[in-house]
């Protein structure tokens, strides 16, 4: 029997981390300031956390040479990282079935 353990990932679990990773399941890629915008984070939290998904090989973060003015950096989801967050998720949902099943339990306990 599987346990709701067995795809909880403590990478992907940190608020900020769990965030980027929804954000960026849903598009090709992203520039860093919409990530940093949808944390509300500042450029330096945004910036580590994303650094901890790179070094995961959840996330890559690349700065495309040969632009002019300011170059922008964009963050794009690999494979890995939509595994570790699929899995995440899952065992979430299972950790959350189980809860709601005790709960539903224990108000029938109380009830009878």
């Amino acid at each position: 029997m599987s346990t709701p353990e067995q795809g909880f990932n403590d990478i992907v679990h940190a608020p900020q981390r769990l965030k980027s990773l929804a954000l960026l399941a849903g598009v090709d890629s992203l520039e860093f300031g919409m990530v940093r915008d949808y944390l509300g984070v500042t450029d330096s939290v945004a910036s580590k956390h994303l650094k901890v998904l790179a070094d995961a090989g959840y996330v890559r973060m690349e700065r495309p040479a040969g632009q002019k003015g300011r170059a922008r950096t964009w963050v794009r989801i690999l494979p890995a990282g939509r595994r570790a967050l699929a899995g995440h998720l899952a065992a979430l949902q299972a950790m959350a079935a189980v809860a709601l099943h005790g709960m539903v339990t224990a108000a029938r306990t109380v009830g009878e």
